[in-house]
């Protein structure tokens, strides 16, 4: 990479020479930090605690050690896609306030290609009606043809197909499905600029993100609430995030980094390409499409200026007391060893997120008594057991272990599982006359999926209640599919569960222990 053609420092609105580089910082955008002199002021750390408990949880330490894992594609061509970006990676860890101005050269065949092959092989096909395959039968031709027009301007993204996906609270969740053609394209371009952005995240940020997974998220909540000093949990559920996005405050945070304008064009062409929804095209002036490829990466750009840098600097300025951050995508929680540092935080982020054209659910978003003494604390008071917060699947409740000591105890939540049960009853009705092996196969694979991501330690009786409850839900149907129903007993079903079903048992680790070897 030739740093004087790819990359260049942030303008100064007035042209002057000679400001300092914290003016030039603030530059960027007066209107969107007000107080960026303050970002650059080292991390509280914990009370009392080791590296173990301060820097995994969060804080920028964690983020620049992710950076070091594969965020190249694994094709065969990965060796060539990862070297090209390599200097990218190190000039955006080395000067946080360079701009990239030259990216669009790293958009090559060869990454074109591999970024075809990292796509989704079964997934709904766009407007077009073209599936993956299709696609793929000319590949050697399409993909020439593709990056040529990508680098002459005359590449155009087909709007994407609206579906609407049922929600465990009745509402919907609106997709955006993109062209193939559109997908391989937005790929390519995210994995441009997550050599740059992987760099820049904070470390409490884990959603759509290299090694991040929801479960390192939910551990380092976990680890966050029994080894810092939090009394206080700010339960936040941001109101259609991804419907509610800024494009010109998205396009804004984009420049603070990305200076090649062809870049910025091709994101602005996403953003504005419309939906289709039962043929009729509308207009998308907010919000990203939900499914799309590139989202959850511009979604994370947003955040983290909108969030997750003020949310870093609030806590180093006004907290007195812990505070610890965990972010998934649009679903955070927040951890405060002070009640009014909390309801300060919640007043506050309400005018922060307001600025910037987003909300706060009013009904899913709370303050509440939460921690090792929440439960004496309210026993004193003549108050009920604390109140129980929901992230990333799980309901999280004020526990004590065996040995008598406070832990965070995670059920599935109970919610979600009877919507996955009744979902399943209808599936399954749907293969009523499938062979019975058949059935016990697909079961296996159903059941298998749920333990995968729920069997985590504490949560063994939610397990054992679901395989449960399914094995109940294929007796009834077996019943229900011929004359001879009555010869299947519960006892019966018992053993056919036995055989086909996977035994209940815990496939994480403690959150502890998983901590300290990822990081």
């Amino acid at each position: 990479m030739h740093g004087n053609r790819e990359t260049s420092r942030a303008p100064s609105p007035d042209g002057g020479a000679g400001r300092s580089e914290k003016a030039m910082r603030r530059t960027a955008d007066t209107h969107a930090f007000e107080e960026s002199d303050d970002l650059i002021v080292p991390q509280k750390q914990a009370n009392k605690a080791g590296g173990t408990a301060a820097e995994p949880v969060e804080g920028s330490g964690s983020a620049k050690g992710n950076a070091q894992e594969d965020t190249a594609s694994r094709t065969q061509s990965r060796h060539q896609v990862s070297l090209g970006l390599e200097g990218v990676r190190q000039v955006a860890r080395r000067d946080k306030d360079v701009r990239f101005t030259a990216l669009l050269h790293h958009v090559n065949p060869e990454q074109l290609q591999a970024s075809y092959f990292q796509l989704r092989k079964q997934a709904s096909p766009g407007v077009d009606g073209e599936t993956w395959a299709a696609y793929g039968e000319d590949l050697e031709t399409r993909i020439p043809d593709l990056h040529g027009r990508i680098h002459r301007g005359a590449y155009r993204p087909k709007p994407s197909k609206r579906q609407r996906i049922p929600k465990a609270d009745g509402r919907e969740r609106l997709l955006g499905i993109a062209a193939v053609e559109d997908k391989i394209v937005q790929h390519a371009v995210k994995t441009v600029l997550e050599a740059i952005y992987e760099a820049d995240f904070m470390g409490f940020s884990y959603g759509f993100r290299p090694g991040r997974s929801q479960h390192r998220a939910l551990d380092a909540v976990w680890v966050g609430m029994t080894k810092r000093k939090v009394n206080w949990v700010l339960d936040a559920d941001i109101r259609g995030y991804f419907d509610t996005i800024d494009h010109g405050w998205m396009l804004k945070f984009l420049e603070h980094r990305i200076a090649d304008r062809r870049i910025i064009r091709l994101i602005e062409r996403w953003l504005e390409a419309g939906v289709v929804e039962d043929g009729i095209w509308s207009e998308t002036e907010v919000g990203t499409p939900q499914g799309s490829v590139i989202s959850p990466l511009l979604s994370n750009v947003y955040l983290h200026y909108v969030f997750d840098l003020w949310a870093d600097q609030w806590r180093r300025k006004y907290a007195n007391g812990d505070v610890v951050v965990v972010r998934y995508a649009d679903d955070f929680v927040m951890g405060f060893q002070h009640e009014a540092e909390a309801r300060r935080f919640h007043h506050e982020l309400k005018g922060r997120f307001a600025k910037f054209g987003l909300a706060l659910h009013p009904q899913k978003t709370r303050v509440i008594e939460f921690g090792r003494y929440a439960a004496e604390r309210r026993s004193k008071r003549g108050q009920p057991k604390p109140e129980t917060f929901d992230f990333l699947g799980f309901t999280h409740q004020c526990g004590v272990s065996s040995r008598g000591w406070f832990e965070i105890k995670r059920r599935s939540i109970a919610k979600r599982m009877r919507a996955k049960l009744h979902d399943l009853k209808e599936q399954l009705r749907r293969r009523m006359h499938m062979p019975l092996i058949d059935q016990a196969k697909w079961l296996r694979s159903v059941v298998q999926g749920w333990f995968q991501y729920h069997a985590v330690p504490g949560n063994g009786q939610s397990l054992d209640q679901f395989q449960t409850q399914v094995g109940r839900l294929w007796l009834r149907m077996l019943r229900r599919r011929s004359q001879k129903g009555r010869k299947w007993t519960w006892k019966r079903m018992t053993r056919l569960i036995r055989t086909w079903f996977p035994k209940v048992r815990i496939l994480h680790p403690y959150p502890t222990q998983r901590l300290i070897v990822t990081t």
